[in-house]
């Protein structure tokens, strides 16, 4: 573990465009500039440089640009058509206004935009973009200790696998993804593509969306409160992962992302108690069906619309169905999709079997029978991705066959549990909780049981 003597300075990619619209609100300055800059501005490449133009001036620049606000407190800058939701069922465009420094930096064809901040001040907004910030001030203060685990753990990753010259092939090979095999499609999708900035601003990493919705004090409260603490196990700050609603039991990280056991991240069920009349044994197909189509106790299974509407930011609230849901395809849209998805011909859809499941009942490889061809598709998100036009809510589910003819069923009904990757902190499980009066810390040791809590600067 790095010592942390003061708090991080962190690069977050906003987006990335051919043309990118923002506004300076205050005074920014320019590296080699005496004048400052404010007002609206627009940035394309044109002839291999960055040129910035505002009416009649215009400002050229090799490859990078910091715009740096004169005074950190009151001036901020807005980004235009900001595409938050990325290939997700909400994915949409917004304005987004953000503190800090503005790079702008080639990229290929395109300008990058990235927002330089103190980790704190960018664990504000995450913590109001992931959640409402209306929470409950205990939900805020635990999603702020695994958004700073999280951001540090990720952070230090990557610095060690820029070092991997370094390290033998067993160590280097932890950080790349699968190249899959011919029949055999496994993958898995975390953040190696990012190597010019710290992490993204959307659901690959953590939704950070600026200071757009930060309107309360308890955000900030949160935030200070718990200042430089993050969740460690061993000697190593844990790599705490989240996702929206487990479904009842939570995944282990080895069965969503790269094979790497942490004791941190291993299955826990969702509740104060195990449940009876349930086998959790997943690896009998039957187990999973009774568990997936029933309605099981458990603190994210709940309809309470005012723990929802406090706790989940407004595009997630049109989702209801997280607990249980199910998604139904025709033969022509399920074979379209599937095709589209996977780039493979495989013919009409004859069935999808599981091959395997983690211990939350999330598939981890699933057979897809066509008529041409058949193949073995996963990780988790891979599931989701080439079952969906958008992605599934998860990928634990089971599958109903309607009205099979000459072998092709012309109808699959897929029920499921859960929404995300189920590893981790389940947030809709940690918000009902907080609202029976558990405290961030006791929510924090349910969610992730090996670890401890350290305050590292």
């Amino acid at each position: 573990m790095i010592n942390y003597s003061n708090e991080p300075v962190i690069n977050v990619g906003i987006m990335c465009e051919k043309v990118i619209h923002f506004e300076l609100h205050g005074d920014f300055k320019v590296a080699g500039q005496n004048k400052n800059f404010s007002g609206r501005f627009s940035a394309e490449l044109i002839e291999g440089k960055i040129i910035c133009k505002q009416e009649e001036q215009k400002l050229e620049f090799n490859s990078e640009v910091i715009f740096k606000p004169q005074d950190f407190e009151i001036e901020s800058f807005l980004l235009k058509d900001v595409t938050i939701g990325v290939k997700f069922h909400w994915e949409k465009k917004e304005k987004e206004r953000f503190t800090g420094s503005l790079k702008l930096l080639k990229e290929n064809d395109k300008i990058t935009a990235i927002n330089i901040l103190p980790a704190e001040n960018y664990l504000v907004s995450v913590i109001s973009s992931e959640m409402s910030a209306k929470s409950p001030l205990q939900l805020l203060k635990t999603h702020a200790i695994i958004s700073r685990s999280w951001l540090i753990a990720q952070i230090e990753k990557s610095r060690s696998a820029r070092k991997a010259v370094s390290f033998d092939k067993k160590e280097k090979d932890k950080y790349k993804i699968p190249v899959p095999a011919e029949e055999e499609h496994i993958k898995w999708y975390d953040r190696d593509e990012h190597k010019l900035f710290d992490v993204c601003a959307d659901d690959h990493c953590q939704r950070y969306q600026g200071v757009t919705k930060v309107f309360t004090d308890s955000a900030w409260q949160a935030v200070k409160q718990t200042a430089g603490i993050v969740l460690v196990s061993g000697d190593k700050i844990c790599d705490t992962r989240y996702s929206k609603s487990c479904g009842g039991i939570t995944e282990s990280f080895e069965n969503v992302w790269e094979p790497v056991k942490y004791n941190y991240l291993s299955s826990v069920i969702d509740y104060k108690f195990t449940l009876e009349n349930y086998n959790l044994d997943f690896s009998v197909e039957a187990n999973a069906v009774k568990w997936i189509k029933s309605s099981p106790q458990s603190f994210c299974n709940t309809m309470d619309k005012k723990i929802l509407s406090h706790v989940l930011v407004d595009f997630d609230q049109a989702t209801r169905d997280f607990f249980r849901w199910h998604v139904e395809y025709t033969q022509e849209e399920i074979t379209s999709i599937i095709n589209s998805k996977s780039g493979i011909d495989l013919g009409l859809i004859k069935d999808l079997i599981p091959v395997e499941r983690g211990y939350s009942s999330r598939l981890i490889k699933l057979k897809i029978i066509g008529t041409k061809k058949i193949i073995v598709i996963g990780k988790e998100l891979e599931i989701r991705r080439i079952l969906s036009d958008t992605h599934l809510y998860s990928s634990a589910f089971v599958v109903d066959k309607i009205d099979v003819q000459n072998g092709i069923p012309q109808k699959f009904i897929l029920t499921g549990a859960g929404w995300g990757h189920g590893v981790g902190l389940c947030q809709i499980g940690a918000a009902v909780m907080a609202s029976k009066g558990y405290q961030f810390d006791e929510i924090l040791l349910h969610y992730f049981k090996n670890a401890r809590l350290k305050k590292i600067y």
